[in-house]
């Protein structure tokens, strides 16, 4: 039985379905307020028999920062896929960021270990590696800079691997996973899915710099063949290739038949 958080997110319903795909038993954890209709919708990209698919989902309502409920849903788990995630920047957020990156996380690494799980795959993020001093590209190997400015979504990110890696020290058999902006179809009023928004409203405005992006569906893949693979006890950075804001804005527009952003703004100037 294969254990997934996150399952009605971005990342974790592009996952059911290839588990689904490969008949693998697939429980899933939800929330109260979750809404599982988003889960079908991404199913219905890949098949015409989206509600059969759905049907073979086990759902369990409980939080991973209720640990109780969590511990019953680990009963006859083999492997998990740790895919949930409170994803905000706002420093006012910190507190709710911390209760579910790093104590849900904890939450998780434990029960793995009292379960004895096979192997865990914790979806983290290419913000936990910061930024280099010289601005030179981040790989596997860049330093953690506690200096820098981090992000309260980074910090706590990366507080959660160091739960993944107190888990590994403590004989957990697990891989890290850091993608950069996931790029994906279902869900375009959150994450990267807004800039599809603002590509359709023809805001005339693109910021400077780069930004590195990943397609949700080599996401996916990289999971599941971490998982079956004999790669353990690492850190993986997942990104197809890095690409500037206006490039990645007009590559939008243009598929939306709108009009590319043409004049350049300074980030600092949309706060």
């Amino acid at each position: 039985m294969i254990l997934v958080t996150g399952g009605t997110g971005l990342v974790g319903s592009h996952l059911l379905y290839f588990l689904l795909k490969e008949n693998q038993q697939v429980r899933v954890l939800h929330r109260a307020n979750s809404d599982l209709q988003r889960v079908k919708k991404v199913l219905g990209y890949y098949t015409d028999d989206a509600q059969s698919y759905f049907n073979r989902i086990q759902w369990v309502r409980a939080d991973i920062t209720d640990l109780p409920a969590l511990s019953e849903a680990f009963e006859g788990v083999t492997h998990v896929y740790h895919c949930a995630a409170f994803i905000s920047f706002d420093p006012k957020d910190y507190n709710q960021l911390k209760k579910i990156n790093v104590e849900g996380t904890a939450h998780i690494v434990n029960l793995c270990l009292h379960y004895k799980i096979e192997k865990l795959c914790y979806l983290s993020s290419i913000a936990t590696l910061g930024s280099t001093a010289d601005g030179s590209f981040i790989t596997e190997d860049s330093p953690w800079n506690a200096e820098s400015k981090n992000s309260v979504y980074a910090l706590t990110k990366y507080s959660a691997e160091m739960e993944v890696w107190r888990g590994i020290q403590e004989g957990l058999n697990a891989v890290i996973l850091q993608p950069s902006v996931i790029l994906g179809e279902g869900f375009w009023a959150s994450g990267a899915g807004v800039l599809l928004k603002i590509a359709e409203k023809q805001i005339p405005y693109y910021t400077t710099g780069e930004i590195g992006v990943v397609d949700v569906k080599d996401v996916v893949r990289a999971m599941i063949l971490s998982m079956k693979s004999d790669l353990q006890n690492t850190h993986k950075i997942l990104s197809a290739k890095n690409i500037s804001y206006k490039d990645l804005m007009s590559d939008l527009a243009g598929h939306l038949d709108k009009k590319p952003p043409h004049r350049p703004i300074d980030s600092w100037k949309l706060y």
